[in-house]
């Protein structure tokens, strides 16, 4: 297997995770409160890579007491784009909360322009202005079938394009220290920091008589956390950024497809999505917007 084979592997892997992510996030806030989940999964996500420091890396160990300020952002944008997601699949569904997050690629393409000097192409303006129009579409449709819950709605929304634009500050302040710092020592504080922030908020009474499935499910939660980041990691060094980020756009898509066929089977577990025809035009519209403006173009070969 090549490593470009590699990538495109760890790439789906993560797409895959992330794609039934806001699926899993719906069913287990019917027993946990949003808050209490988000601190759960960094814990799970905090403690095995804490453990794995303890025996590879433990004079990594003291980032957790001499943090860098960027990585103090860098955590401080994840921990709210946890809750920024969370908040968004509680208020809305799963596919709208997994879409409207897709705000961050696109964000953080621009996010390049300004803090890395990257070159700004006219078809990533083109693609910019394609994936709003496309966001308006689906989010008009969408409001006009929330009868009685559009104000529901539009605080689900609003947590969504947080979690998105949280989610940039993150990634532009660990691209900063990605080169001085392992990515795993990076996410032993990116993980540890908001199990502090969030342990204020945690209403541990909500673990009390949790069935084992249940059980089972928010540990899922946290273990997803350390495999899709992890297999994004590994994507990024085996093959290209433009290509993983692609990829990674697969994940409304999964979410999309799954939901549909969750919808279709009326499973009493998980409350089903409806779309309109516009709503699915303005989903492919930012879509596709958002790849052109993720999409590198292609080195010519020099004979």
């Amino acid at each position: 297997m090549t490593n470009n084979q590699k990538g495109i592997l760890f790439a789906c892997i993560t797409a895959l995770f992330w794609g039934f992510l806001a699926i899993f996030l719906k069913i287990a806030v019917q027993k946990v409160e949003p808050q209490t989940i988000v601190w759960f999964r960094f814990t799970v996500a905090f403690s095995v890579l804490f453990a794995w420091h303890l025996v590879k890396k433990p004079r990594e160990l003291k980032i957790l007491y001499r943090p860098p300020l960027w990585l103090i952002f860098a955590a401080l944008g994840l921990a709210w784009n946890y809750i920024g997601f969370m908040q968004a699949v509680n208020y809305t569904s799963p596919s709208n909360a997994q879409l409207i997050a897709q705000l961050g690629p696109v964000l953080l393409a621009f996010a390049g322009i300004i803090f890395f000097k990257e070159k700004l192409r006219r078809i990533q303006l083109f693609g910019f202005a394609l994936a709003t129009t496309g966001f308006f579409v689906f989010y008009s449709q969408q409001l006009q079938q929330m009868l009685g819950q559009q104000s529901r709605y539009n605080i689900g929304v609003l947590f969504a394009i947080s979690a998105a634009v949280s989610w940039v500050v993150y990634a532009v302040m660990q691209k900063k220290l990605v080169n001085s710092y392992s990515t795993e020592t990076l996410n032993l504080f990116l993980f540890g920091f908001p199990v502090l922030a969030y342990l204020p908020f945690v209403n541990f009474d909500n673990f009390s008589g949790l069935s084992f499935q249940w059980w089972l499910l928010l540990i899922f939660l946290g273990l997803n956390t350390l495999i899709a980041y992890g297999s994004l990691a590994l994507a990024l060094k085996y093959a290209q950024a433009n290509k993983v980020s692609i990829i990674l756009l697969l994940n409304p898509t999964i979410t999309f497809a799954t939901m549909a066929i969750l919808t279709e089977l009326q499973v009493s577990w998980i409350e089903g999505e409806s779309f309109s025809f516009l709503s699915i035009i303005g989903a492919f519209i930012i879509l596709t917007g958002a790849i052109m403006v993720i999409k590198k173009p292609s080195k010519s070969k020099k004979n």
